[in-house]
Parts: structure tokens; C-alpha cells; sequence
């Protein structure tokens, strides 16, 4: 095994080395069907890569394109989105989707994908648009930059980060050896997913975690491996929570709305249901037929199920483990949108303090309640009927952690392989990027108590690779470009709040009106947030102002209750480009400082790229550095790099956020043409 690793290592160096981030940019000087295709390998790993294709028309506008191109050492297109593919030997044709087949003239469309590779992965150099060959010359309005465009950060201003394992958002490969490595490692993924709660349904696992504020909410990711994911949806499509603070009218909703929920599937009607206690006094319902698919609200149980796990047992009665400290069981009707009889289970002893977080699961002929004593133990309950009684047992206490810097895992739930292994999903504190997922295998003893696997006495930095089947496709990355192409956002974006709908629309690009008079970015309707990727990333978003008004404020921000961001602002018919450090709400939620402007440069032309690079390992003093261009390839510092806050209390961690409003009158707006977050 350890050879198989050491191979693997070095087939995976090599190909970082000569693939990773690699660009090729073809243009035609042609006025009436000019093309210009910029070609990006996003990731690479042994036998795969993805990549990433930009198309812009520089002649006449088209509606309906076709892109060839042919490789040249034998690569495979494996899946590809926003558009259609044919591959015959080593020519490729690539079609637009439903949605994106309009070019405007010096418009773009962009579409991804994930091939194999063997032995080489040039980049094409031969693409040509409805026929029309993208030639090497540069187009005759504008000169040709002297670099390929990238959203990498210039070394100059990228923090240091400490050595890293390979991405966990690199797909693994559809063919070749299986599984791909010997060993994954932790974390599982590096993004804020906390209180997660993970299920099988057949041969594809789900998680889904907490989301607070942040609207739909409940997202779900999707992974058949158990170490790969990406995102399939969320259980709920808007807060619908019987108050209008969820929209920022009237009232704001900062840290309520989604606590630690319940999630699970019933064979019985083919279901999928998820559950969760709002403000301490209510419990939502929800159920769809899919993860991805259209989530309803079924129903409002006026009984609060704090920290819900939910319990299908053998016979089909639907079980909920609930509460802090005083831990207790309720089960549900028939169609689970009420409650037939509730009752005390459990108290926790006072030598233990608190117990929470629950997840409710069978396994035998015993019921198993699986809860954590934040932030730093983990406990099982165990009762041969769910009424109880139960007996407790220790699972972990003060474990040493597998992400330097981080805090100690618990929480989270258990899961089975379709092989009968069992793992322990549970996350860990690292802010000032939030909570991120840990896995763990699970030992079961003779007489039917489970503990964590250990490496050296401490939870695993990595551990083999989980049995189980090839996957039948491979997931999507979850970092990556974004071109808004329509017609809904992709599930890996989430507002601030309940956005106003009537004030944003999708296509080939995403076009936000004002939807709020404000000088304060927490009151602003419609900033659209993005969960950053550690331990470093770089977001970078292209930016038409050209319809902002006097008094607009529009750009990318580093969103939590302490903030900053870099926009463009406009004032008098002047417009500049300013960064803003500052922002601040105190503990109760309430904005003390809408922040000061550090630096600012005039602009002009209507169009800027925007960029914030990210540090959120964990720990004090980690900081977050913000630039601009207006060619999208020399990147300007605008102000001081910003130190991040690493405090718990706002329990979410920083996000990219993508904000305009409106500080005299609404009517303006702007487009966000193209988002790009990616890795060192």
C-alpha cells in the first residue's frame, strides 16, 4: 500500500507541474467573426484534470455556436457542463446549452469540464468558432496582454500558507486504478459546513449542514465515495420562517434561522425529508422527491426540536432526538408533519455539563443517540427501545485534531458503506473560515459501543481510502468559474437573507438592480455570498458599472460582522474604486460601524475586476489583501491587507460576498459578467 501511495504522489506531481493553471488564449484580428477562447486546466490529479473554457465573439452576434478544437496526446472529454460535447478520436465539438447559445458582440460564454489524460496534457491550440478559426493574432482592438489572463494571485501579494495535501475538490476519475489513492485526507472538505448531518441512499451519500441566515438554506452536497463532493442542491428553497426579519425588512435575522437540523431519506414513500427548530419555538418540516430537486414546506410543528436527529426505524414510525441537556425523544404521525407523543429520555449528568447535537440511529436490535458536548466531546446513548432508558458512554474527550491549528472534532453524524463500514462525519472550529468537515472510521466492540479510529492516539491527518464502489460519474468541482449563464443560480451560491427577487436576474451574466437605500452593507438587500476555500483561495469577479447611479455601491466583500470589501463607488458623475475595512454589528446583531474608505482610485470604461485573496487557516492574524484591474491582468493593491476576525459567536465564517445598494435612490444596477474562485 505504501508503494501504491508513493506512486500515486508521483504521478500526481508530475502532473501538477506540467498542467495545473496552464492558459492558452487564441484571438482572430477579423472585425465580422473574430473569436477569442482562453482554455485554463483548473486542477489536475493522476490519469484526470478539469478545464475550463472562455469564448468571446469579437465579430458579429451569434445565436447558436459550435467550438472544435482537436488534442493532441489523446485526451478524453469525461463530462462537461453548460454545454453539449462529441468527441471522435481527437477532435471535439462543443454546443452550446439551452440557455447560453447568444453571443453579443465582445460577449462571453464560458462551459467546464473533466477529462483523462495519459503520459501528457497539452493545451489545444486550434479552436475555431461556427467554422471560423481563432487565430494567434491578437484582435485589432485592443493590444495583446503581455501574460495569459489568470485568477491566480500575484506572488507579490498571495499570504503564505503552510503545506497543503492535494485539493479535496479535485474530482476522482471515472477509470484507471480504483480507489484513486490509499488514503484520504482530512479535511474532507475545506469550506464552512457545520452540524452536518450525513445519510446513504443507495450508492450516493448526502450531507447537508447549517446555514443560519444565509438563503436557500440547508445545503446538500452529493458524493459517492465518501471523499469527493460537490453541491446538489438546497432542503430549503427561501426561509419561509413566519418573519419578515428573514428579508431585512422590518428586522434582520443574523444568526437565527438554520441551526443544526434533521435529515433522511423513507424508502416507504420515496422520500427525503429535513427538519429543523427555528428561534427556539418552532419546527419546519420540508420534503422532496430529490435533493436537487423542488423542496416544499409540508409543515409548521409548534414544538421546538433543538439540535433534531431523525430516526425512520425498521417498521416505518418516524422518530425525532432532540434538545440540550435534557435530551428527549418525540415521534411523529404517519406523513411526519406532526407530533403523536414526546417524551424526556435522557439528563445529561452535571459531570459532563452539556450534551447536544443529536443524531438518532438503529443498528441491531439497539437505538443509538449520537451527541456532542460542544466543542470538544463526543457521547452515545444507547437503549434497546427509543423511549429509552439509555446508558452513556464516552466517544471522544479533547481529541487531538487533524487540521493544524483547528479545534477539536465532534458533532456531526455517523454513516454505512455499502460494504458495512461505518464513519463519523463530525467537523471542527477553524476559523476565521468557520467549521469544516472531518471524517473518521467507526469500530464497533462485541458488545455494540462504537469509538474512533485513532492514529497515534489522535484523529487521523488520513486514512485509507473508503471501500466502496467506482462512481458512476464524477462530481463537479466546488471551487471554479462561474458565468451566471442562467437561468437559476447554481447551488453553491446563498444571499444574505431572503433576496428581492423582482431586483436580480441570470443570463450570461448576473445583473443586480439596487434593491435597497442604505449606507450599510448589513441592511442591503441581495448580497450574494459564496463560501471561501481554504486554506487560501482567490475570488475574483468582472464587474460592468456602466449602469450604476450617483451614490451606488457595488463589489466583492469579505462578509462576516467584522468586514471589508473593495467596489466601485459612484458620487457626483465621478466613479472610483475603493476599499473599505471597518464594518462591524456588536453581539446583538446590530451595525456599529458601516466602516471608512482605506484607499481609492478614479476609473472609467464601465467594466473593473475585482479580486480578494483569502488566508483562513486557522488561527489569529490571518488576512484577506484586495485588488482591481481594468484589463483583467495586471492587478493593482488598493489599501491595507485586512486581518480577519477568528471569534466563534457569529458561529458562520467569512464569506465572498457580491454586494450592490443603493445610498441616495434605487435604479441602478450592475452585472457581474464572470466569478472565478481558485487555488494557489
Amino acid at each position: 500500500m505504501h508503494r501504491i501511495r508513493r506512486l500515486w504522489l508521483a504521478s500526481l506531481l508530475a502532473a501538477l507541474l506540467t498542467t495545473t493553471g496552464a492558459a492558452f488564449v487564441a484571438s482572430s484580428a477579423q472585425a465580422a467573426s473574430g473569436c477569442r477562447v482562453t482554455y485554463t486546466i483548473t486542477s489536475s490529479w493522476s490519469g484526470g484534470f478539469g478545464a475550463n473554457v472562455d469564448i468571446t465573439n469579437l465579430g458579429d452576434p451569434v445565436n447558436g455556436w459550435r467550438l472544435t478544437w482537436a488534442f493532441g496526446a489523446g485526451q478524453t472529454i469525461q463530462q462537461l457542463w453548460n454545454g453539449n460535447h462529441t468527441q471522435s478520436g481527437a477532435n471535439v465539438t462543443v454546443t452550446n446549452a439551452p440557455y447560453n447559445g447568444a453571443i453579443g458582440t465582445n460577449a462571453s460564454v464560458s462551459f467546464g469540464f473533466n477529462g483523462g489524460w495519459t503520459g501528457s496534457n497539452p493545451v489545444p491550440t486550434d479552436f475555431a468558432l461556427n467554422g471560423v478559426a481563432c487565430g494567434d493574432t491578437p484582435p485589432t482592438t485592443s493590444p495583446s496582454p503581455t501574460t495569459s489572463p489568470t485568477t491566480s494571485p500575484s506572488p507579490t501579494t498571495s499570504p503564505t500558507a503552510s503545506p497543503t495535501p492535494p485539493p479535496t475538490t479535485t474530482p476522482p476519475p471515472t477509470d484507471g486504478p480504483w480507489p484513486p489513492s490509499s488514503t484520504y485526507t482530512n479535511p474532507i472538505v475545506w469550506q464552512d459546513f457545520a452540524d452536518g448531518d450525513i445519510i446513504r441512499v443507495g450508492d450516493v451519500y448526502y450531507y447537508t449542514a447549517s446555514t443560519m441566515h444565509y438563503s436557500p438554506g440547508a445545503p446538500i452536497l452529493r458524493s459517492y465515495d465518501l471523499v469527493h463532493w460537490e453541491y446538489a442542491g438546497h432542503a430549503v428553497p427561501n426561509l419561509d420562517f413566519d418573519s419578515n426579519n428573514y428579508n431585512l425588512t422590518g428586522g434582520r435575522a443574523y444568526i437565527k434561522g438554520i441551526w443544526a437540523s434533521a435529515f433522511n431519506y423513507r424508502k416507504s414513500n420515496s422520500t427525503y425529508y429535513w427538519l429543523g427548530c427555528v428561534e427556539f419555538n418552532r419546527t419546519y418540516v420540508y420534503t422532496a422527491s430529490a435533493v436537487d430537486g423542488t423542496w416544499q414546506k409540508k409543515a409548521r410543528i409548534n414544538n421546538c426540536y433543538y439540535d433534531a436527529g431523525l430516526l425512520i426505524d425498521d417498521n416505518d414510525t418516524m422518530y425525532v432526538a432532540y434538545g440540550n441537556t435534557t435530551l428527549s425523544v418525540a415521534q411523529l404521525s404517519a406523513d411526519g408533519t406532526s407530533q403523536v407523543r414526546a417524551q424526556q429520555v435522557f439528563s445529561t449528568p452535571s459531570s459532563v455539563g452539556t450534551l447536544e447535537g443529536s443524531r438518532f440511529y438503529k443498528r441491531g436490535n439497539y437505538y443509538y443517540i449520537w451527541v456532542t458536548r460542544p466543542a470538544n466531546g463526543q457521547y452515545v446513548l444507547r437503549s434497546t427501545s427509543p423511549w429509552g432508558p439509555y446508558e452513556m458512554r464516552q466517544v471522544l474527550l479533547n481529541m487531538p485534531t487533524p487540521v493544524s491549528g483547528a479545534g477539536i472534532p465532534h458533532q456531526g453524524g455517523l454513516v454505512q458503506t455499502q460494504n458495512g463500514a461505518w464513519y463519523y462525519m463530525a467537523f471542527v472550529d477553524a476559523y476565521p473560515g468557520g467549521r469544516i468537515p472531518v471524517m473518521a472510521p467507526i469500530n464497533w466492540s462485541s458488545d455494540g459501543w462504537p469509538s474512533v479510529q485513532t492514529v497515534n492516539g489522535g484523529w487521523g491527518a488520513s486514512y485509507p481510502f473508503p471501500n466502496v464502489p467506482r462512481p458512476p460519474r464524477q462530481v463537479k468541482s466546488m471551487i471554479g468559474p462561474d458565468t451566471f449563464a442562467g437561468p437559476t443560480l447554481d447551488p453553491r451560491w446563498e444571499w444574505n437573507h431572503n433576496p428581492d427577487t423582482t431586483k436580480f436576474s441570470l443570463n450570461n451574466g448576473l445583473r443586480l438592480q439596487t434593491a435597497t437605500v442604505t449606507n450599510d452593507l448589513y441592511a442591503a438587500r441581495n448580497t450574494l455570498t459564496h463560501r471561501i476555500q481554504g486554506p487560501t483561495s482567490t475570488a475574483t469577479i468582472q464587474l460592468d458599472y456602466s449602469t450604476m447611479r450617483d451614490g451606488d455601491r457595488s463589489g466583492l466583500a469579505m462578509l462576516r460582522h467584522l468586514s471589508a470589501w473593495v467596489g466601485v463607488r459612484r458620487d457626483n458623475g465621478q466613479t472610483r474604486v475603493s476599499m473599505v475595512d471597518g464594518l462591524s454589528m456588536d453581539s446583538n446583531w446590530n451595525t456599529t460601524s458601516t466602516g471608512t474608505e482605506r484607499a481609492s482610485a478614479a476609473v472609467s470604461g464601465g467594466r473593473i475586476w475585482l479580486r480578494v485573496n483569502a488566508d483562513v487557516r486557522p488561527g489569529s492574524g490571518r488576512q484577506a489583501r484586495f485588488s482591481y484591474s481594468t484589463d483583467g491582468v495586471n492587478f493593482t493593491s488598493l489599501g491595507p491587507a485586512y486581518t480577519l476576525n477568528n471569534d466563534w459567536p457569529f458561529f458562520m465564517g467569512y464569506r465572498y460576498g457580491i454586494f450592490n445598494y443603493a445610498t441616495s435612490s434605487l435604479g441602478g444596477s450592475v452585472t457581474v459578467n464572470r466569478f472565478d474562485l481558485t487555488t494557489p
